[in-house]
């Protein structure tokens, strides 16, 4: 099974920082306004280790991969940076609101061995795109750390981590809320019992990414790169880890936004949908869309198309023929998911959107906000876009188990883990 490991973190020095202002969000959620603010807020925030900014005038020699080494050797020279003396797993929960509730997620970080999905101790459920995973291996090339966790979930019912963890916390060393209004706080468990007794609990887990799979896979080639040249000691890959029968797991869907409708016109589209065998309602109250989209998902694969200024509810009537003419040769669990049907149903066919547009980008957006999902298309950047209920979880783990993988971006879990709360260094 997985090999999960208590290790050694470098943490920002909190006699010198603020911690609180130090962190970021996860670099692929990261728009340029946000990496602007974010290098401003603080001379030592992790962006400039994690998303540092380019320039005109970058070459081989200087450029955001040379220069976020030469900031993390300056800062560890600098004790902006201190290692922790022993090996510790770091409990990490989440506290929100939500629809009115609080919502706490437990998890923790540790490391876990980049060893690829061969073995079948880590399991993937979503493709990913080649030009991330090079921007990534670049990083870790030049910097030999993991700035920021993959997001892993496992299957532990009766809740025995969490209680070990839990009842091992004392005072914790980061207690913030942030922008978004979640409150951060995590605690250093380094008792050589409890760690022991963590690990063992773990021993025959699998790993299921629930998000960063090109953080581990670009992991797991740069572990490869590092034994050709006779490196050791990259085969640790930091990772934040939270069991799958947590209450406070929330999964948002990813909406698709469409650069231009090809060979469409309004009309036509709408009757080719129909043909298809969608049934469309338009709805002029998006929350009417949303509510009656949300209600029906629940029966049949529900979505909600938006072209200028209009909604339109569809709805498929007809799921098991439609499952049975998509991706022949995948498993049912692959055939079964929305994320699924919307591909390849409409997607592809109807806008040329395969893999090879999908991997180039440019054709296709994505973003969770409904807001947006709408603004985007009223104002003219797209020209449609295809708002989706949530993946549950238990689909992902379907997919998972059977060998296969979504499409990029079918699963938005929240809220994020942050970087810059801990850095694993590999050497």
């Amino acid at each position: 099974m997985a090999s999960v490991k208590p290790f050694r973190a470098l943490r920002y020095n909190s006699a010198l920082v603020d911690n609180s202002k130090t962190v970021a969000p996860p670099y692929d959620v990261i728009n340029a306004e946000q990496q602007e603010a974010l290098h401003n807020r603080d001379e030592h925030n992790i962006i400039r280790l994690e998303l540092g900014k380019k320039f005109d005038q970058d070459n081989d020699n200087d450029n955001r991969y040379t220069r976020a080494a030469a900031t993390f050797n300056k800062w560890q020279d600098e004790k902006i940076f201190v290692q922790d003396q022993k090996p510790a797993y770091y409990l990490y929960i989440q506290e929100y609101e939500y629809n009115g509730c609080t919502i706490r997620r437990t998890g923790f970080l540790a490391t876990i061995k980049a060893e690829g999905y061969g073995p079948g101790n880590v399991l993937p459920h979503e493709e990913t795109l080649p030009k991330h995973k090079a921007d990534r291996l670049a990083l870790m090339e030049h910097t030999f750390a993991n700035f920021s966790p993959i997001f892993g979930l496992f299957n532990d019912p009766n809740k025995t981590v969490d209680k070990l963890l839990t009842e091992a916390a004392q005072e914790p060393v980061v207690d913030f809320t942030d922008e978004a209004g979640v409150r951060q706080q995590m605690f250093v468990i380094d008792d050589e019992a409890t760690c022991a007794a963590v690990e063992a609990a773990l021993s025959d887990k699998k790993i299921y990414i629930a998000d960063g799979h090109h953080r581990y896979e670009t992991a797991s080639r740069f572990n490869k790169e590092c034994l050709a040249q006779g490196i050791t000691g990259c085969d640790r890959m930091l990772m934040a880890f939270v069991n799958l029968h947590d209450e406070g797991l929330l999964v948002f869907p990813t909406h698709r936004l469409i650069k231009s409708l090809g060979k469409y016109c309004q009309r036509t589209l709408l009757g080719d949908l129909e043909k298809i065998g969608f049934n469309i309602e338009l709805i002029n109250d998006f929350a009417e869309a949303k509510a009656k989209m949300n209600a029906g998902g629940k029966q049949i694969p529900s979505f909600l198309l938006h072209l200028p200024q209009k909604s339109y509810l569809l709805r498929l009537q007809n799921k098991e023929a439609a499952i049975a003419t998509v991706a022949p040769g995948k498993p049912l669990a692959y055939r079964s998911l929305d994320v699924t049907l919307l591909h390849e149903l409409i997607i592809r066919p109807l806008f040329g959107i395969g893999p090879a547009e999908l991997a180039a980008e440019g054709y296709l957006a994505y973003t969770r906000n409904d807001n947006e999902a709408l603004k985007f298309v009223d104002n003219g950047d797209y020209a449609c876009s295809f708002l989706m209920n949530s993946t549950l979880v238990s689909e992902l783990l379907a997919v998972a188990e059977a060998g296969e993988k979504m499409p990029q971006k079918s699963t938005y879990f929240y809220p994020k883990f942050i970087s810059g709360l801990v850095i694993n260094k590999l050497k």
